[in-house]
C-alpha cells in the first residue's frame, strides 16, 4: 500500500484517505495559448516508469494539496511537499539523486 506523508498536516496517510490529482509541475495553458498548446496541456502527459511527480490532496484529513516525488515502479516515496513549489525542491531532487545516481530532473 502506497503511504504519504502529508506536508501540511505531518499526517502518515494511505492512499485510500489520498485523492490523486495527476501529474505535478504542469504548465498551465489559459485564453492566450494556441490551441496546440492547450490540446498539449489538456491531454499530453509523462507516464514514466520510474521516478514521478504527482499531485495528491488529503481529502480525509486535512483537505490540502501537496505534491509527491515517488518511484511508480517499486513505489519508494521520495518526498512530499507543499503544492505551491513551482518545481521541486533542492532537498527532493538531492533524495532522489541519492538514490538514482544518474537521474538528472526532467528525465
Amino acid at each position: 500500500m502506497l503511504m504519504l506523508t502529508c506536508p501540511y498536516c505531518d499526517v502518515a496517510a494511505e492512499e485510500t484517505e489520498l485523492l490523486p490529482g495527476g501529474e505535478a509541475h504542469l504548465t498551465r495553458m489559459g485564453p492566450g495559448s494556441s490551441d496546440e498548446q492547450f490540446e498539449s496541456y489538456m491531454f499530453d502527459r509523462a507516464n514514466p516508469r520510474g521516478v514521478h511527480f504527482e499531485r495528491w490532496r488529503h481529502a480525509y484529513g486535512c483537505g490540502k494539496w501537496f505534491l509527491a516525488a515517488r518511484d511508480t515502479a517499486t513505489l519508494q516515496v521520495y518526498a512530499t511537499y507543499k503544492a505551491q513549489h513551482p518545481e521541486a525542491p533542492a532537498d527532493v531532487i538531492s533524495a532522489i539523486q541519492a538514490a538514482h545516481p544518474d537521474w538528472t530532473p526532467n528525465t
